[in-house]
């Protein structure tokens, strides 16, 4: 049904409660969706041989994916480095040439762009820890690779958001392309093919190279996500670093020409 300014009242009100019979449900889910995320990443996780990582689920065969998982966390500290509060990371994977990894995944709906809070809030945790930051999300925009990859960001786009296996009524109405239509809902928590290569191969393949570009340019990452510099001048300043270029100059849009103002005679 399509609907406009002219659509009648009752046709809108009709609309927006059917909507609303899935989104509320949808919104419940709310841990769940995330757990969901982090456990098929602890699932490919543990297909590393001999990995040392941290962050587990203790009690995957216990019960359906109705209720939380329980899950221990992983430790707030690398020797005398620690993050402030109660955060965490969601994973920490130790390697032999590029040190610790910091794993967060993101199961949302929204794109992760570089100024997302959830991308600072990663930057912000892998500083303090001296962590290469890792990013699994649904969506990962070519800007936010190709800006903070040169920072040392390794990031993995999953291209579904997982809902949990008992949820398959809940997730056919969200993929209805009449209602939500979230048509890359998956009801699962088991990694697929992409996102066990990922963790298997392809992540301790570049971590040593993500170390250099992370340590090379954690100054600017430290400004960007704790001391808010802006978005416009953080981007040009990795741009011009990584081309070896000076970094100082202007920021941000040009300003557009216009033509000159002509004296009249």
């Amino acid at each position: 049904m399509v609907l406009c300014g002219n659509t009648p009242k009752e046709q809108r009100e009709a609309r927006l409660k059917e909507l609303l019979e899935v989104y509320r449900p949808f919104l419940k889910l709310g841990p769940r969706i995330g757990q969901a995320l982090e456990i098929a990443t602890y699932k490919a996780l543990c297909k590393i041989p001999n990995a040392e990582f941290y962050g587990r689920f203790k009690n995957l065969t216990a019960h359906d994916d109705s209720t939380l998982y329980e899950k221990e966390e992983p430790p707030q500290h690398i020797g005398a480095k620690s993050l402030p509060g109660d955060q965490r990371l969601d994973f920490m994977l130790r390697t032999s040439d590029a040190g610790y990894l910091g794993i967060e995944c993101k199961n949302v709906r929204h794109w992760m762009y570089p100024h997302v809070e959830e991308i600072k809030e990663t930057l912000r945790k892998c500083i303090e820890l001296d962590a290469v930051p890792v990013l699994i999300a649904r969506r990962i925009p070519f800007v936010t690779f190709h800006v903070l990859a040169k920072c040392g960001l390794i990031v993995h786009q999953t291209y579904n958001q997982l809902l949990p296996a008992t949820e398959d009524a809940l997730a056919a109405k969200v993929k209805d392309k009449r209602l939500l239509g979230y048509h890359d809902v998956r009801t699962t928590n088991e990694p697929d093919a992409r996102l066990l290569k990922f963790i298997t191969t392809n992540l301790p393949a570049v971590a040593l190279a993500a170390r250099e570009r992370f340590k090379e340019n954690v100054d600017l990452l430290w400004r960007f996500a704790w001391d808010n510099m802006a978005y416009e001048e953080f981007s040009a300043r990795v741009l011009r670093r990584f081309n070896g270029e000076d970094e100082d100059g202007e920021f941000g849009p040009k300003p557009l020409r216009t033509a000159p103002i002509l004296n009249p005679l």
